[in-house]
């Protein structure tokens, strides 16, 4: 299957009308055409409906939306990977959630550009159910992330479990800022407290929180590492009697990747885990 097909069909999709595909792609209709006949005819369904309003996906169409996905983000991480640069044996997909990207991640990467230099590193950070579905389709050789999937294929492992554990700045405790740490998070905070279910401000990542809250006075719920030099410093203190939160990170790998090279890298994480020297704070204040 040409991988032009895969990007018209999906083009086709996300404009609802072979009309607005070609004017997007910059070709023609009959070009587009086409192309889609060609899909239809290799597939053996029908993948839309044409009409005057645009055209519509059928359910064979619909349940090939996801394998278009696949086949184009596949060929355009091969396009990024290869030739491999020059002097490396193999280039290693990783990556973690949005807050684990500094320190964790950065020093994860820092450590395998030392050890391994004979391997290209290709790292990124997103939303978790991102990272999975990438690991899934096999265009990332793991992932670190708080609530993993499982699957026949994949190999779940627990790095460490954190609290979260509720903060206010001193002197300025209010007001209380929710802070969405995912569903677990949410289902055992709502239970917990109550009336803190709908606050007036919330953050959907930590950082951001951490950062007002040293700006401007507040109290939410913070991993310890992250608050630890603060707490140390006298700049935040713990809200007496709040309820706590465990909050795990675990390593993530499709077990048909593992390589000798992969379990090198997975050594060198689980060894600066335990090490466990970093300030997660990343020392944003100068009060620190």
């Amino acid at each position: 299957m040409d991988i032009d097909q895969a990007r018209t069909f999906l083009e086709i999709v996300r404009c609802g009308s072979l009309v607005a595909a070609a004017e997007r792609l910059f070709v023609s209709q009959t070009a587009i055409t086409a192309r889609v006949q060609r899909l239809e005819q290799q597939l053996g369904c029908q993948l839309f409906v044409r009409s005057r309003n645009g055209a519509s996906l059928t359910s064979d169409g619909e349940a090939f939306v996801s394998y278009a996905n696949q086949l184009v983000q596949t060929w355009e991480a091969a396009r990024r990977d290869l030739p491999l640069p020059q002097g490396c044996q193999q280039v290693l997909h990783i990556a973690g959630e949005v807050s684990l990207g500094n320190p964790m991640m950065l020093e994860w990467v820092s450590a395998l550009h030392r050890e391994l230099p004979s391997h290209a590193i290709r790292s990124e950070v997103s939303d978790g159910e991102s990272l999975l579905r990438k690991v899934e389709m096999g265009l990332l050789d793991a992932a670190l992330v708080y609530q993993p999937t499982y699957g026949p294929g994949l190999q779940v492992e627990q790095l460490m479990e954190e609290k979260l554990i509720r903060v206010r700045r001193v002197g300025k405790p209010e007001p209380y800022i929710y802070i969405d740490w995912g569903e677990a998070f949410r289902r055992q905070h709502d239970a917990a407290l109550p009336d803190c279910a709908r606050p007036t401000l919330s953050f959907n990542l930590g950082p951001l929180a951490l950062q007002f809250i040293l700006d401007q006075g507040g109290s939410g719920y913070f991993r310890t590492r992250v608050v630890q030099a603060y707490l140390d410093s006298g700049v935040f203190e713990r809200v007496p009697q709040a309820p706590e939160f465990t909050y795990p990170t675990f390593l993530v790998y499709p077990r048909k990747r593992d390589s000798e090279a992969l379990q090198q890298a997975f050594a060198v994480l689980r060894r600066l885990v335990a090490a466990g020297a970093s300030d997660w704070s990343q020392r944003w204040d100068p009060l620190i």
